[in-house]
């Protein structure tokens, strides 16, 4: 569906983005993440052709972004909705109104724009808001306008950015729920450019992560999780955790196979070794829950530990190593 090979855009002497290659499936909800001025939104534009690109390749459908006419461009952005931010909604006109305005311009009859206005409120769960302005709603509501209005013209991509940052937790949470549906119902790809953990976890089925212009990391959002590699630890840091002064201290993560093994009393029955639980939690993923534990062990039992781990596909991490790898990286940040 959306193909980007050796993508590269930049302003004057500033690369945005550099060498991008990346593949969106049809029917995908694909994750964009990374630190403000990592170039996702840049990336979004390029997407939906509302920037160009210096050079290298950007399909969507087949087709070359950057080779189409004026008049091919206006018909290929009809099939590419996009919701924002601040919602974009115009204060002078009523919900009917804002979420007509793409039918009208698109010179669509009057009985097919009230009929698809109609089944479009019901989608989003806001029927009793259709004669409201936006200043009457909450921003939850006022999202679930600009989402009908994004899908009023039917498309086959749906760009979201940072379409919940504005929203309280609870509100964005209903909003990647909403989202979640519209793709398991009409089957649409939405890309996702956000910073919000949650919203990647509960609603991406891939990402890639975003640094100066390049994609540094791309797979299934589980997995991407569970390595915590070092571009992942860059972006969430490290939690402040007291550790014990002796021993060793690892992070153990958790896929939903190792969990309903239960595998670390498990490893502790096994092993005859006694270690301490520092902290756990427990993160559920569009498809699946995963969690990790914080353990100490001492530092003779880390060998068998670690190696009883391995033999049983165990994820885990050295608590040290992460924070000297987090602290290695603000060190090059303030060079």
């Amino acid at each position: 569906m959306i193909k980007a090979t050796n993508l590269k855009k930049s302003y004057d002497s500033l690369n945005v983005l550099s060498d991008i290659n990346l593949t969106i499936q049809a029917g995908q909800v694909y994750g964009l993440i990374g630190r403000s001025g990592a170039g996702k939104s840049t990336l979004l534009r390029c997407i939906n052709g509302l920037e160009s690109y210096d050079s290298g390749s950007l399909t969507v459908d087949g087709i070359e972004v950057n080779s189409l006419s004026d008049k091919e461009a206006r018909e290929f952005k009809r099939e590419i909705g996009m919701i924002f931010q601040q919602f974009s909604l115009l204060n002078r006109l009523s919900v009917y109104e804002n979420i007509a305005l793409p039918m009208k311009c698109w010179n669509y009859k009057k009985k097919h724009i009230d009929k698809r206005i109609k089944e479009l409120v019901e989608m989003v769960g806001i029927p009793d808001k259709l004669y409201a302005r936006p200043n009457e709603l909450s921003g939850g509501q006022k999202q679930r306008v600009a989402i009908a209005r994004a899908l009023s013209m039917d498309p086959k991509i749906l760009l979201c950015d940072e379409a919940t940052s504005a929203l309280d937790p609870n509100t964005a949470k209903s909003i990647i729920t909403l989202l979640n549906e519209i793709n398991n119902q009409l089957g649409i790809t939405i890309v996702v450019v956000t910073h919000q953990m949650s919203v990647l976890r509960s609603a991406c089925e891939e990402i890639s992560i975003m640094e100066n212009g390049l994609i540094v990391e791309s797979g299934p959002v589980e997995t991407v999780f569970l390595n915590q590699s070092r571009a992942l630890s860059n972006l969430i840091g490290n939690k402040d955790l007291i550790f014990p002064k002796s021993g060793v201290n690892l992070k153990v993560l958790l896929s939903r196979e190792t969990a309903e093994k239960t595998i670390v009393t498990q490893m502790s029955r096994e092993l005859d070794a006694d270690f301490m639980i520092l902290g756990g939690e427990t993160e559920r993923y569009r498809n699946s829950v995963l969690g990790s534990l914080i353990i100490n062990i001492p530092v003779e039992s880390f060998a068998k530990i670690t190696n009883y781990m391995d033999c049983h596909h165990v994820v885990w991490k050295n608590i040290e190593d992460e924070i000297n790898t987090s602290n290695e990286l603000e060190e090059d940040k303030r060079v």
